[in-house]
């Protein structure tokens, strides 16, 4: 419940940002214009993100007769988890990962990568199915799409003002609109951005730790999904994955070396305190 709350209150200081940020960057007007395109840019993040995301993470769809194990631990957890079974997906890489998709618990779909069914055990494995099951469970894609929209229209606004000011097309009915003149733009074009990152960032933590206790109880063995994310991420440091980083979000370890400055915008939970957590449950 924590957790819900916590994304609940991010979500609102995310939309209230953007509010803010657009008032002070476009005026009412450019607001208007920036939520429009916000929400158009969610409806096609919503309906087209399962798509976008197997295609770019190198996903195929895979039949029973090809991974059967895979398709029975899939199988049995969505049972207990009441939950339609997802479509099979794997992603010919060696280093053990795995993410879920889809705009709805009808429409959802696993991917795990090649290395995670050899390097795992099968508790091991069923706890990470059961995390991913849990994202549908908690519908976390639409939340995570929801959010990296607004964040992106953010900066988008924070650009078109940008470009605005440089050829001289800056406001001229500040007054009229309620906007906040020319300074506040200035600070909202650099300072908006990256509030609205780090927010993301934040949601993304978040529903990350709520999907941890969430598989837990599907799998009925949290020490089992903390083993397996002590092991994944150790692996994907040593070799981290070729992706995308706009999907890095949705794997379960973050698949790219992340640095010092990386760290900061980090989209996962720090691994010691995820693993923490897992242990705790009794």
């Amino acid at each position: 419940m924590g957790n819900t709350i916590k994304t609940g209150m991010l979500m609102a200081a995310l939309t209230a940002l953007f509010m803010v940020a657009g008032q002070a960057m476009g005026g009412q007007s450019g607001m208007t214009v920036a939520l429009l395109m916000a929400l158009a840019m969610n409806f096609f993040a919503y309906w087209f993100s399962d798509k976008l995301a197997l295609k770019m993470g190198g996903a195929r769809e895979v039949e029973q007769s090809e991974a059967p194990v895979l398709h029975s631990l899939v199988a049995g957890l969505a049972m207990r988890a009441g939950l339609p079974k997802p479509r099979v997906y794997v992603i010919d890489s060696d280093t053990p990962n795995a993410f879920a998709t889809g705009r709805n618990p009808a429409h959802a779909a696993v991917a795990v990568t090649r290395g995670l069914m050899t390097i795992l055990s099968r508790e091991e494995l069923e706890g990470v199915l059961a995390h991913e099951l849990a994202h549908i469970k908690n519908r976390d894609i639409l939340i995570s799409s929801m959010a990296a929209v607004m964040a992106g229209a953010i900066s988008s606004l924070a650009t078109m003002t940008q470009w605005a000011m440089l050829f001289g097309m800056g406001r001229s009915t500040d007054d009229e609109e309620g906007g906040g003149g020319m300074l506040g733009a200035i600070v909202m074009m650099i300072v908006a951005p990256i509030a609205a990152a780090l927010i993301q960032m934040a949601i993304s933590r978040s529903r990350e730790y709520l999907a941890d206790a969430t598989g837990a109880q599907i799998c009925g063995h949290p020490a089992s999904l903390a083993n397996a994310l002590k092991r994944l991420e150790e692996v994907n440091h040593q070799r981290p994955m070729e992706v995308n980083p706009a999907t890095a979000q949705m794997y379960i370890v973050n698949p790219l070396s992340a640095g010092t400055l990386a760290s900061l915008f980090s989209t996962h939970p720090p691994m010691q305190e995820r693993i923490r957590r897992l242990l705790a449950i009794r």
